[in-house]
This record gives C-alpha cells, structure tokens and sequence, in this order.
C-alpha cells in the first residue's frame, strides 16, 4: 500500500504538454468551425466546398472572352477530347458558338466579368450542383448551374440566386 510520502515527484514538462495539447486541440476545433460556416456565410459553399466549380466556372468565362470557343465548349461539357467524339454531345460545338456570341445572355461579346457568390443546390450533403453568380460586362449577372455529377455545366441555372 502506497501513502502519501510515496507519491511521484512533480513534473511540470507533463503539465505543460497537457495544457499545450488542450489549447491546441480547442483552437482547431474553433478555427475549423469558423471556417465551416465562414464559406457559407460568404458565399462560397461550406467549408468553401464550391471553390473548385467557382474556378472551372472562371476558366470558363476566360476562354469566352479570349474567343476561345473550343476550350470554353470543352469545360462545358467537361470533355478536354471532345474532338474525338463530337456526336457524343447533343449540343454541336456550332450552336454553342452562336448561344454564346448572337444570343449571348449579354446580348453581344462577353468582355470582363467576375465569380461573385455560389451555392450547392439540390439534395444530399453537398447537393446534385453548384450554382456560380457571375457578373458579365460589369452589370449583367449570370447563372450558371455545374452538375455534381458529370461536371457539365448548364445555362440557364434552375434558380436565380437573390444578392447585391
């Protein structure tokens, strides 16, 4: 049987590695939670979940102001060979150019434009899309909607996203 005058010497390095690993395990607890919702909150998914459909959607618009139709056709239907199997696509590569230059949703050439907000849409945890807010020649906006799925994307999106 052990007594009091038996007991183990202090040892102040232990404290100090328990306090350290609580810290630590608290403020990573607290940063990622403020980095789940802080993706929300400014618009760009939980956890900032969207931001990869957020670039494809920019390379997107890149390649639609550089007139680069067969890069921008290619990032729409998520297909860098589509060259190989164009019959494959039930939207021809001609009728993409005219949908995205005559009948632009800007009604002319797309020449500046900005990824404002995202949001997943649809059900399950990150939803079936993204939809991606644009603003087009500075006033227009834009939505576009990238299925989760395949990576194709569509326009018009199925909602309208409601911001300033």
């Amino acid at each position: 049987m052990s007594t009091l005058m038996d007991a183990p010497n202090y040892d102040p390095t232990r404290d100090r590695l328990i306090k350290s690993t609580v810290i630590s395990v608290v403020t990573v607890l607290i940063v990622g939670f403020f980095f789940t919702f802080a993706g929300y909150v400014l618009g760009h998914g939980w956890a900032f979940s969207n931001i990869p459909t957020e670039h494809r959607v920019n390379k997107f618009f890149n390649a639609l102001e550089a007139k680069d139709y067969k890069t921008a056709y290619a990032l729409y239907e998520n297909d860098e060979n589509w060259e190989q199997h164009p019959s494959k696509f039930g939207y021809p590569l001609p009728r993409f150019i005219e949908d995205w230059t005559t009948h632009s949703p800007v009604n002319g050439p797309i020449t500046q434009h900005h990824v404002d907000i995202s949001k997943t849409d649809g059900t399950g945890n990150f939803g079936t899309g993204t939809i991606v807010a644009v603003r087009v020649n500075g006033t227009t906006k834009v939505f576009m909607y990238v299925n989760r799925a395949d990576g194709t994307m569509t326009w018009p999106a199925p909602h309208v996203l409601e911001y300033n």
